[in-house]
């Protein structure tokens, strides 16, 4: 699994509020909260500084100002099982790799992680994957001596592809959706897959959002 930031928020004009070393999604959402009441000159010593700031945010749970800073991630080496669950985070965008257009002939397996290092069920995968690979190229080139258009032969042919196939996707969401992700699938009970994406996800934010995720692990 291999996930890439493609881009995040920056700030472009942030007056009237004085800039801070906060990085630039964290002062948005410190932006976001003191326009609704004014408090530009930051009053209050408590919640002067950006941590603090959005601790205080996290504590009521007026978790709307972190909705409007966002990030990007291309995701690839992941399998269709994990974007299957994943897509049930409405608040999020996706554009995924299409089966219609794409040929599979090479795609990759993706290991359940609890086979890691099961190099016997690693092996029945492989075959696996390669006989749906065999049957998916079979029927494409069936359909297409038939006169189906490269697109409808892919369409029909995937049908025999297993949910470990590989995909890639490009996910973006605002900072509040990527926290309902982490809470939810960064948990033991939550999909292996997507516990690694999960926590990888929230590596990625500790770096670019640290005081809007310093309450997640």
């Amino acid at each position: 699994m291999n996930i890439q930031v493609v881009a995040s928020t920056v700030i472009k004009d942030p007056r009237p509020l004085p800039l801070s070393e906060a990085q630039d999604i964290d002062f948005l959402a410190e932006y976001g909260g003191r326009a609704c009441y004014q408090s530009w000159h930051r009053p209050n010593p408590a919640t002067r500084e950006n941590d603090a700031y959005l601790d205080h945010i996290l504590e009521e749970g007026h978790l709307s100002v972190m909705e409007h800073g966002s990030v990007t991630f291309y995701v690839t080496g992941i399998s269709r099982s994990l974007t299957h669950e994943l897509i049930r985070h409405r608040h999020l965008s996706y554009s995924q790799l299409s089966q219609r257009f794409v040929n599979e002939d090479s795609a990759e397996v993706v290991v359940p992680p609890i086979l890691s290092g099961d190099q016997e069920a690693i092996e029945w995968l492989d075959a696996h994957m390669d006989a749906s690979k065999a049957l998916y190229a079979k029927l494409a080139d069936r359909l297409i001596s038939k006169g189906a258009t490269r697109k409808e032969a892919r369409e029909a042919a995937r049908a025999v592809l297993p949910n470990m196939t590989e995909t890639r996707i490009v996910v973006t969401g605002n900072i509040r959706a990527w926290r309902e992700v982490i809470s939810k699938r960064n948990a033991p009970g939550a999909d292996a897959e997507i516990q690694e994406f999960a926590s990888q996800i929230l590596s990625h934010l500790k770096e670019l959002a640290p005081h809007s995720v310093q309450d997640l692990s």
